[in-house]
């Protein structure tokens, strides 16, 4: 009897590698026979599922966002209230979440010069901002009554801290221990709502 093949298995698993490549390799030299290797495939198996790098890079950027929601929502599930603790998901600190973030960093060092990964780009940050934005609604609920222009920026800021202590965790990872991290994520946030408590009050005010 032949074997049974779960072709949406397989499609993941040869974005879950292509995941790994590029973390250890760059975005350049993660081609597409170097991933089909490393998933144990030929290159005509990896293009009867993927019909370019492109195809497989895009397949990966969203496992790794359906990864990244599904820890924000296990924690939401499980009443984590706190959103340092949320947030943390998406840093670096263990190796699987390393591995993803390095992910991103050689994808991003490519954004500017491609005009089809800056759509990807555009794509991704949407994503990112839509689930940001639903954190902050479940741990942060007085967020949803700050002035929209308020909201605004301090999940932009959010976002772009972020990014930034990936970057320098991935970059130098003896330096920024998940303790680091988490320290430096919880001092921002603190001022984010302190900033956007305190123009909150003087939009009351001036009311």
């Amino acid at each position: 009897m032949p074997k049974i093949v779960d072709h949406a298995e397989r499609r993941e698993q040869i974005a879950q590698v292509a995941c790994q490549v590029v973390s250890e390799h760059g975005f350049e030299h993660a081609t597409v026979a170097r991933i089909a290797k490393a998933a144990g495939y030929t290159t005509g198996m990896v293009a009867h599922y993927y019909d370019s790098k492109q195809q497989i890079i895009l397949a990966s950027l969203r496992l790794m966002l359906r990864r990244v929601e599904s820890r924000l929502m296990r924690r939401h599930e499980r009443g984590v209230d706190d959103l340092l603790s949320v947030l943390a998901e998406t840093l670096p600190i263990d190796a699987q979440r390393h591995t993803e973030c390095a992910f991103w960093m050689a994808f991003w060092g490519h954004v500017s010069a491609d005009r089809r990964l800056r759509r990807l780009n555009a794509w991704v940050h949407r994503e990112y901002m839509r689930l940001y934005a639903r954190c902050f609604d479940a741990h942060w609920p007085a967020s949803t009554r700050w002035p929209k222009s308020v909201r605004d920026t301090v999940l932009k800021s959010t976002v772009t801290f972020i990014n930034g202590l990936t970057a320098s965790a991935v970059t130098s990872p003896a330096d920024w221990p998940a303790t680091a991290q988490l320290a430096q994520l919880r001092q921002q946030l603190e001022m984010l709502r302190a900033w956007a408590e305190s123009r909150q009050t003087r939009a009351a005010a001036n009311s």
